[in-house]
């Protein structure tokens, strides 16, 4: 059959006008920061992870959310070249130092240098009132970040040398977006494909659990959470409602604490610090309850490597990463398992 000119133009037409090909979803999670506690070891930063969002175009990078900022996460997010103007928003599971006091250096440099650039927004859970009288108050944490550079005059003299910076310091950047945290997951922020949800869970009043949901994956960043019964006799460590909100992740990223560490082994721990944590065991049976598919040991007491966890020592001696490993096997998970150091990255899909 023979095409005539005019027949041949459109077909050629519709060629060009094609949609392109759209390019698949990618979801990066990595970890900013893995010590464990307020202690110093090695140069680790404090707990972080950073979760991108987006296609191969763009790095995996058109939304990113930073989940706890411990000291050093600037540093750590700089080795990765992720600006912190270029942070969406910044989620806190508890406000407890070791978790948060890298905001601090993160939202005054993006004042100092982004000053005219979006605003990050805040996420953590409303004001609550602890059972020793006292208020925990991740919105006050944020409004007198920089009530140290106010004081000693840093902020008016940075204002003084940029008037684009506003006035009232690094806190006027952050946007607080606060929720109550209850026992079935809620939705608490979004951002175009991304949804994060959160969950009440047990550490310390106010601490919640978060997870995040794309078209190319989920995951569950489980923080500091530990069993709502604080010492044995429980049938788990682990939080139930953290559990329920892993139901079918595909990652999870969770604090842990070695059984080595337990009251009866010698460590001199106190029952009450050990208790408030996940076992690598019992976190291992959870993420294989739930169905996960990775399973990232993060906040890890004691390090790898560490005699001591602070003051207390590490019965037998220091731990190495397949002793995490064997721990988390122990309690019968079967997937991926994750030590999580600083800067350990998975990617879904994976390349």
């Amino acid at each position: 059959m023979k095409w005539s000119a005019c027949a041949l133009a459109l077909v050629a037409s519709l060629a060009c006008t094609a949609p392109p090909a759209q390019a698949a979803p990618c979801l990066t999670v990595t970890i900013t920061g893995a010590q464990g506690g307020p202690q110093a070891y090695q140069g680790q930063a404090g707990p972080g992870t950073l979760i991108g969002y987006g296609d191969d175009a763009n790095n995996c990078r058109a939304v990113q959310i930073q989940f706890d900022a411990g000291r050093g996460t600037l540093l750590r997010l700089s080795q990765l070249n992720v600006l912190s103007s270029q942070l969406n928003a910044i989620f806190f599971t508890h406000m407890h130092n070791d978790h948060s006091e890298g905001f601090i250096d993160l939202l005054q440099h993006r004042w100092a240098l982004f000053p005219t650039g979006p605003k990050i927004d805040a996420v953590c859970a409303d004001d609550v009132t602890s059972p020793f009288g006292f208020v925990i108050s991740c919105r006050k944490f944020v409004a007198h970040i920089a009530d140290a550079s106010i004081n000693s005059g840093e902020v008016a003299q940075r204002v003084a040398e940029d008037k684009r910076r506003p006035e009232a310091g690094p806190a006027a950047l952050a946007i607080m977006k606060t929720f109550e945290p209850k026992n079935e997951p809620q939705v608490v922020w979004t951002l175009d494909d991304v949804k994060v949800s959160a969950v009440r869970s047990t550490h310390i009043p106010g601490h919640a659990s978060y997870r995040v949901d794309t078209p190319a994956g989920s995951v569950v960043i489980g923080g500091d959470a530990g069993n709502d019964t604080f010492a044995p006799p429980r049938p788990s460590s682990t939080s139930a409602q953290v559990e329920a909100l892993a139901k079918g992740a595909d990652i999870i990223v969770h604090s842990a604490i070695h059984p080595v560490m337990a009251p009866d082994k010698g460590s001199g721990m106190p029952p009450p610090v050990y208790y408030r944590q996940s076992a690598a065991n019992d976190l291992g049976a959870m993420a294989q309850r739930a169905g996960a598919k990775s399973l990232v040991l993060t906040h890890l007491i004691p390090p790898p490597g560490a005699a001591v966890q602070g003051v207390w020592k590490v019965p037998g001696g220091a731990l190495t990463a397949a002793d995490w490993t064997k721990a988390a096997r122990d309690g019968g998970f079967t997937g991926d398992v994750v030590v999580g150091g600083d800067l350990v990255s998975l990617r879904l899909p994976a390349k």
